[in-house]
């Protein structure tokens, strides 16, 4: 007997993978038939819609004859690739030696507490993800997060919250 994955709805009751799959066709036609296309495919879905759907997995290999299982294995291997939607901002807190050191832990800790979110996930309003990484390069300024391209060094706990409540007061004056 098969069993028959049920399709995942999101929070608002839409299909999770509901995207425009139209929105990829330039990309498709670019590259399909290339030679080591399979990164840059995965690449520019991810740049159109935020994350790679599994319904745009679907369509490349419909289109271009790349096998699931091959572009799944790349798009799991590569820390750039998502599997999932994102928060409109990325917090990456770096628990690197440095960053360990200097108490890169109390800053996860806080930010989890102040967001109500684990490592890897999003907040309901869909405006933060936050993420554990090794390493930012920044061993001076430990311990140090960056939300977007933005860095932020020398942090406490209570140093790295107040830096997210900004960004989301400023995102509610810009919506109001």
């Amino acid at each position: 007997m098969r069993v028959q994955r049920l399709p995942q709805k999101s929070g608002n009751g839409v299909l999770a993978d509901d995207v425009d799959l139209s929105l990829i066709e330039p990309l498709i036609q670019k590259y399909k038939g290339k030679k080591g296309n399979l990164i840059p495919l995965l690449q520019g879905v991810q740049s159109v819609y935020g994350y790679i759907p599994r319904a745009a997995f679907e369509r490349l290999a419909d289109e271009t004859g790349l096998t699931l299982s091959d572009m799944y294995g790349v798009a799991t291997f590569y820390a750039q690739f998502r599997l999932s939607p994102v928060g409109k901002h990325i917090i990456k807190v770096c628990h690197g030696t440095a960053c360990h050191v200097q108490g890169a832990d109390a800053i996860s800790l806080a930010l989890k507490e102040a967001l109500k979110v684990n490592d890897g996930e999003t907040t309901p309003d869909k405006l933060f993800t936050l993420e554990t990484v090794a390493c930012l390069g920044c061993c001076s300024l430990a311990p140090v997060m960056m939300i977007d391209e933005e860095t932020y060094g020398k942090l406490t706990g209570s140093s790295a919250v107040k830096i997210v409540k900004e960004i989301k007061i400023k995102e509610t004056q810009q919506k109001g």
